[in-house]
């Protein structure tokens, strides 16, 4: 066997670029890009390493660590977890301002390959600058924040030993039940050591993600459960997308009768005008899905972690003897609840469980049901987002608005604050995987970052993202980033005048308005107004600030025919909200001087009677 001697850095870069995957019959690199920021951590070696590759593994300049590490987050999961991005940045704070974006991937089951520049092994020029010292344990870098939220950490002390940690990160990476971000520490004197790597490391492997099919016990289980159910009900998650199972989704609700529900992160795994989609349940969802969820009396997870959000805190099933079948390829997400797990593939398992169904049916009166909900949902949304002459429009009166522009292809993006909610119960899916709202974490800055790395993976489709004035005042640098690198995205930023989704959970647990929207929180003078519009166009932006949905409308057609990012700004009003929703536990005071908080949580505390206690 022969061998090659390169320092670890090069030896890292040549290992990433020997991986691809196949997909679709096609072979594709696996590895497609870096988000970078140099420090003297990482930039002498692995940046040196990173620059004489650039027409194989092209680096992205980034403007902040989080916001690039976001980037890469959307990026996986636009590609549906078969291409990875890579992110680096310095030792200390450089790579603890990425722990948050691994935070993102590890909730939402995303791989990211973190390569953090870390502290000499050697020691000898310690401290270095930007290390951390703890005095109990001089073993602990910075870098060990990331252990919470990476599903694979190694810290790398001689170069030698990526040979066996990197193509575990790899492994797990592309392992659909344990997937998420790996986080590689490279000690910065060790990057540029030299070893003789057996060349047979850096051979093209091809890699493929498996598909693992369930137990036969556990399909015949399921179809039991099934068979004996009088009104199921599909709950459908991310899983869905990532299986590539969105045509088995929607024969298996067409040909057994069952109604659909999506997950935030299942959204657009059926077309909206499915005739048995109910779209949204839950806290933030729509009369119609959990007005089924309450009478179901077998809940059919699929693909999905079934987080507080989606189940109104276990509140919203309501059958006493309701019972859970979660098909999943993780078994920790099956087994939630004491369901009925079924351990595998999404795609494989509606199959086998379709093909033992036979000809069984759910009843048509139940079908019949559904569909009845579905319409007078349809109904409010239609009212609720038509054309207005209001003054200062609301939310779903905006999403209207973009809804009425949307093509089959557009991509929607939002993460948090107010506009995941509301988008979640009244968007129209026209286009299956168009519809990308972090919710796993909802991280408030992912917007724009996100919609930039959906843009990479996807340069052909308009991508569209949605947000609030508190998401654009912590993270706008990538609309820099957009214009820098030609990867145009359109912004609709929603100014209501701070984080007002948060004031109206406060006013709406009997407290008093403080510190959310910028009127009630500590200022001098009249609160000033941001112009979102001018400080976008300072980073190169087109831009404009409108005033009503009849400018809004026009301002998206040319924002569409624009060829460079474009942001759209405008007020809306801080509390006027889409109706449905679910109940959600949240913490209260057990203990107040306020009266409307003691109310509050007395009717907190009644609804604890629907909660399902695990079981």
């Amino acid at each position: 066997m022969g061998s090659v001697r390169l320092t670890l850095a090069q030896a890292i870069v040549r290992f990433l670029i020997a991986q691809k995957i196949a997909d679709e019959g096609d072979i594709i690199p696996l590895f497609t890009g870096v988000h970078a920021i140099f420090g003297h951590g990482n930039v002498t070696c692995l940046g040196s390493a990173l620059e004489e590759v650039q027409d194989q593994l092209p680096t992205y300049r980034g403007q902040n660590e989080q916001s690039m590490a976001l980037a890469a987050v959307a990026y996986a999961r636009a590609r549906r977890r078969k291409q990875i991005h890579v992110c680096s940045a310095s030792v200390g704070p450089g790579s603890s301002n990425m722990v948050t974006a691994a935070g993102v991937a590890l909730s939402d089951r995303l791989p990211v390959l973190f390569l953090c520049g870390d502290n000499f092994a050697s020691r000898l020029p310690d401290p270095v600058l930007q290390q951390v010292e703890h005095f109990h344990d001089m073993s602990l870098t910075t870098n060990d924040a990331f252990k919470a939220v990476s599903s694979y950490f190694d810290r790398i002390t001689r170069p030698e030993q990526i040979l066996t940690s990197l193509p575990q990160a790899v492994a797990l990476m592309l392992d659909p039940a344990a997937c998420g971000p790996a986080t590689i520490s490279l000690a910065q004197d060790v990057q540029g050591e030299a070893f003789d790597y057996p060349e047979a490391f850096f051979a093209e492997r091809i890699h493929r993600i498996p598909r693992y099919p369930a137990a036969d016990y556990q399909i015949d289980a399921a179809v039991e459960l099934i068979r004996s159910a009088k009104r199921p009900l599909i709950i459908a998650g991310g899983g869905v997308h990532y299986s590539g199972a969105t045509a088995e989704l929607a024969e298996f609700s067409d040909r057994f009768g069952i109604p659909v529900a999506e997950t935030i992160m299942g959204r657009s795994a059926l077309l909206h005008d499915h005739r048995l989609n109910l779209a949204s349940i839950g806290v933030m969802g729509g009369n119609a899905g959990n007005n089924i969820g309450e009478k179901a009396d077998l809940v059919i997870a699929i693909g999905t972690r079934m987080a507080d959000m989606i189940t109104g805190s276990w509140s919203v099933f309501r059958d006493p003897d309701v019972k859970f079948l979660s098909l999943n390829a993780n078994r920790f997400d099956a087994n939630k609840h004491i369901a009925q797990p079924v351990v595998g593939d999404a795609k494989l398992s509606l199959n086998a469980i379709a093909e033992k169904l036979g000809d069984w049916r759910a009843s048509a009166t139940w079908g019949e049901e559904a569909v009845r909900q579905k319409a007078a949902w349809d109904e409010i949304v239609e009212n609720r987002t038509g054309p207005t002459n209001q003054d200062l429009p609301n939310y779903p009166q905006v999403i209207g608005a973009v809804q009425r522009s949307a093509k089959p292809d557009d991509v929607i993006v939002s993460a948090a604050g107010g506009l995941p909610g509301e988008l979640y119960c009244t968007w129209k899916s026209i286009g299956i995987g168009t519809f990308e709202s972090e919710y796993g974490f909802s991280c408030m800055g992912y917007e724009i970052a996100g919609a930039y790395g959906q843009k990479i993976a996807n340069p052909a489709r308009e991508i569209i993202a949605m947000l609030g004035d508190g998401s654009y005042m912590m993270l706008n640098s990538d609309i820099y980033s957009s214009v820098l690198t030609g990867n145009k995205i359109i912004c609709i930023v929603c100014d209501n005048g701070g984080f007002a989704v948060i004031n109206r959970l406060q006013t709406g647990k009997g407290g008093a308005e403080f510190n959310n929207l910028l009127a009630s929180s500590k200022h001098v003078g009249e609160v000033p107004r941001i112009d979102f519009a001018m400080h976008a166009k300072s980073m190169g932006a087109d831009a404009e600030n409108v005033t009503s949905i009849e400018e809004l409308e026009a301002a998206i057609a040319r924002a569409r025919a624009s060829d460079r990012t474009y942001v759209i700004a405008l007020r809306t009003h801080p509390y006027e909200w889409m109706d449905g929703g679910s109940w959600w536990d949240v913490g209260m005071p057990e203990v107040t001087n306020r009266a409307s908080i003691a109310t509050a949580r007395e009717a907190q505390e009644g609804q604890r009677k629907h909660q399902r206690k695990g079981v």
